[in-house]
């Protein structure tokens, strides 16, 4: 199927990374792109080659060519244009966070059942073929039964006082816009969710009060826990260790990968320690092409809803752990 992508906002995510991916798939076409401001959209869509430019979200939204659409914008636009997107019928492929909470997830995922249509959180990182390669190590026994999960994202971005990133209203923190990652990927790599979370973080008044940095653990079943830190205002990182009995996994490049360039990660047993190299794939373009074959019924969505909204559970419970600087634990559900 051949999914023509509409793109509400001109932010840098879909500008450098999203958009690129939709033309490097197999089967999207990256065909309109809107902004708040005409002349920025029709700018950008001819530096990416977009055949069509709007002056606002609701144009966009009324053409009846665009099958999907993706939301790049500030989190706390997440629902409401994805909500919009799908009123009028659109696919949509939500960044991540889905939502600043999960009743806002639920609202989201019920309008996705309500309309019939296909609703992804762009979580690029799990498409990339390494991560079916560490699960296959795991389920091997090579590193023996999992006893711990450490991960890191962090990187500097302090001195842009006025990025959306630093305000609270918008749905702006480390947690949010990094944290998720060590979050979903530890669920992900167990099988399993949290039963609580203790995080201790860094509130900056110079950043309108947000988690520049948090440093977190997420208790899960038989003494396992994801030990994290996320950040805004630190060195840049964003890596991945698991830890098993008779061995480990260790991924340097976690979540952000070197564009045109082979990937590796290592794995570390009585034998000693391998380097496994994973050919250069862009992960943008296999979520869009997961995202199509849902759409066009050939295969379920790998990370439906569900999970999203399990996510979401998991990242309230470590702002709250944060802002109330307590232990929470996070019910069944």
């Amino acid at each position: 199927m051949n999914v023509k992508w509409g793109i509400i906002s001109t932010a840098n995510i879909a500008r450098n990374s999203v958009i690129p991916g939709i033309k490097a798939s197999k089967t999207g076409e990256a065909y309109a792109i809107a902004s708040r401001n005409l002349e920025n959209a029709q700018q950008t869509a001819q530096e990416l080659d977009i055949p069509h430019a709007y002056g606002s979200y609701e144009e966009l939204l009324a053409d009846p060519t665009i099958d999907a659409v993706y939301v790049p914008l500030p989190n706390h636009l997440h629902k409401e244009w994805s909500i919009k997107a799908m009123e009028a019928g659109k696919h949509v492929l939500c960044e991540k966070p889905i939502a600043l909470n999960v009743k806002e997830a639920e609202e989201m995922a019920q309008a996705s059942e309500k309309y019939g249509v296909v609703l992804a959180e762009a979580y690029m990182y799990r498409y990339h073929p390494r991560y079916q390669m560490i699960r296959e190590i795991i389920e091997s026994g090579q590193i023996g039964d999992i006893r711990g999960i450490h991960s890191t994202f962090t990187f500097n971005n302090a001195k842009d006082q006025h990025n959306v990133r630093y305000r609270k209203e918008w749905g702006g923190g480390s947690i949010y816009d990094v944290g998720v990652y060590p979050i979903s990927a530890a669920r992900m790599i167990l099988g399993e969710e949290p039963q609580a979370a203790t995080v201790h973080a860094l509130f900056s008044e110079e950043h309108g009060d947000v988690d520049m940095m948090a440093s977190g653990i997420l208790e899960f079943d038989h003494g396992v826990a994801l030990t994290f830190d996320c950040g805004m205002w630190a060195a840049f990182r964003n890596e991945l260790e698991i830890l098993g009995t008779d061995g480990k996994i260790e991924v340097p490049s976690a979540f952000v990968v070197q564009q045109n360039k082979q990937d590796h990660f290592f794995l570390h047993t009585n034998e000693g320690k391998k380097e496994i190299t994973v050919p250069y794939v862009n992960q943008y373009a296999l979520q869009a092409d997961a995202v199509a074959a849902a759409i066009d019924g050939e295969a379920e969505l790998p990370y439906p809803m569900s999970d999203s909204i399990r996510n979401m559970q998991a990242v309230d419970a470590c702002l709250q752990s944060a802002e109330e600087h307590k232990r929470v634990e996070i019910k069944k559900g």
